[in-house]
């Protein structure tokens, strides 16, 4: 794979500004609440809370299948949109696979993906350190959410300045996206999710609403989980000398992007997974899905022989698979 030279420009600009910052590593800050984001994530934590009681007690069935429905599109929203193509370009995707990634992203709601292809690019960058937007090094709360309750470090938006983000501003979906972000976010997050149960099938506005907040939240937590615990336990087999771990139970939730040592040591493989391990990997099924039907191409993989040579070299011994056994299981049972 032919690098980037782009990008090595800017890596090469960025790295004569500022001091290296090695991970884990995070110096003393005093945090700037922003009380905005503290009142709108108190407000829907709670109206999730309410939401919850409401499925379990008054909702349809068809609302809570339907929910669950929107859970899982705008999960893959996030994982095959913001993070595999857009943020890793791990795979080509034509028109009309954007636009349905794009309506799905902006179902999940973490801000536009170009901000989430931002952010996530300088977590590659400066992983587990001040330049990370959401340092693992800080613990499990900032890592999960509080990152987004206090002002970005200095740090993060001094070297955000340097990421390269000419491929995304040349992307005509994600200029929309970006444009138009309040009505296309707020009717696809907001809107449809609750007028839909109430004109389809009767269901209260009460608990439409309720229960919309309620999927939301949840898809935030499962996305937050893989910046969090899969920085902080698990397993690590492919390299023992950074920060992410593979996490099996955020691979569950988050449909496939828990095996996250290894998605560190090769983030450009589509799967983003070792082996695939399609038994967990919801959205590497979506993408090879819709690479079957030519909508998504140029899919990127790392050849077995190299994911096992590095396993071997930097790995901590653990399965290959993330499941916590011995290399010495693996080789036999294959």
């Amino acid at each position: 794979m032919a690098p980037d030279v782009s990008t090595m420009e800017m890596i090469t600009s960025d790295s004569e500004q500022f001091e290296k910052l090695v991970a884990p590593q995070a110096a003393p800050r005093k945090f700037q609440i922003v009380y905005r984001n503290l009142f709108t994530f108190g407000y829907a934590h709670l109206s999730a809370l309410y939401g919850l009681y409401l499925a379990c007690t008054s909702a349809k069935w068809q609302s809570i299948f339907f929910f669950y429905i929107l859970f899982v599109l705008s999960s893959i929203g996030i994982t095959a949109g913001a993070h595999r193509l857009w943020t890793h370009k791990a795979y080509k995707a034509k028109m009309p696979l954007q636009i349905i990634l794009m309506l799905m992203n902006s179902l999940a709601f973490q801000n536009t993906a170009t901000d989430w292809v931002r952010d996530h690019r300088l977590h590659h960058r400066y992983s587990d350190t001040d330049a990370d937007p959401h340092n693992a090094t800080r613990g499990f709360f900032y890592s999960h959410m509080g990152w987004l309750l206090v002002r970005k470090h200095p740090e993060v938006k001094k070297r955000g300045k340097f990421i390269d983000m000419s491929d995304i501003y040349a992307n005509p979906v994600l200029r929309f996206q970006k444009k138009y972000a309040v009505p296309v976010i707020g009717l696809m997050c907001f809107a449809l999710p609750t007028l839909v149960p109430v004109y389809f099938w009767g269901e209260s506005l009460k608990i439409a609403w309720h229960m919309a907040l309620l999927r939301y939240v949840l898809n935030l937590h499962g996305t937050f989980l893989v910046n969090s615990a899969a920085h902080l336990w698990g397993t690590k087999p492919y390299d023992k000398n950074i920060v992410p771990v593979q996490n099996v139970s955020v691979s569950l939730i988050a449909f496939g992007e828990g095996f996250h040592n290894y998605h560190h040591v090769y983030p450009w493989d589509y799967r983003t997974a070792e082996l695939g391990n399609n038994w967990l990997n919801l959205t590497t099924i979506f993408i090879d899905f819709f690479a079957w039907i030519g909508w998504a191409y140029d899919l990127k993989t790392v050849p077995d022989s190299m994911i096992r040579a590095r396993s071997d070299r930097t790995g901590d011994g653990t399965d290959k698979w993330g499941m916590g056994e011995k290399h010495e299981h693996c080789d036999k049972s294959e």
